[in-house]
């Protein structure tokens, strides 16, 4: 494919194509909140903690910090849940490799929670001892 070649599956630029990149994120979310107990189990935790970021950060660099892990922890949410659904569209039956991707999702945010955890840890342990 040449440069002036494009998918046919591929949208155009400009701001037709952000507005509608727009609009599918919006419908990522909001799926993402209707099907998934897990992204709202992560929300709620997050409406929490979103204030006790901006109280318990020391300076700017701090806050932003643990706000950037519960994020994080969400966007893992957000993959592990396009994965699984990708994978049980494929097929619901028992398969090692749709298993393991799941797996390998789980594994993701797992990964997640544990980094945003130890940082807030990190941060409330700083807070304390100071």
């Amino acid at each position: 494919m040449t440069d002036r070649q494009h998918s046919p599956y591929k949208s155009a630029g400009g701001l037709r194509r952000i507005l509608r990149a727009w609009r599918y994120s919006m419908q990522g979310l909001g799926a993402a909140f209707r099907h998934e107990a897990a992204f709202r189990q992560e929300v709620a935790l997050a409406l929490v903690l979103v204030p006790a970021a901006v109280w318990l950060g020391r300076d700017a660099s701090e806050t932003l910090l643990l706000l950037f892990s519960m994020l994080l922890v969400l966007v893992a949410e957000l993959l592990n849940s396009a994965v699984e659904a990708l994978a049980d569209a494929i097929s619901v039956e028992a398969h090692p490799l749709l298993g393991r991707a799941k797996d390998l999702g789980s594994a993701a945010v797992l990964l997640a929670l544990l980094f945003s955890g130890g940082l807030w840890v990190y941060v409330l342990a700083g807070r304390w001892a100071a």
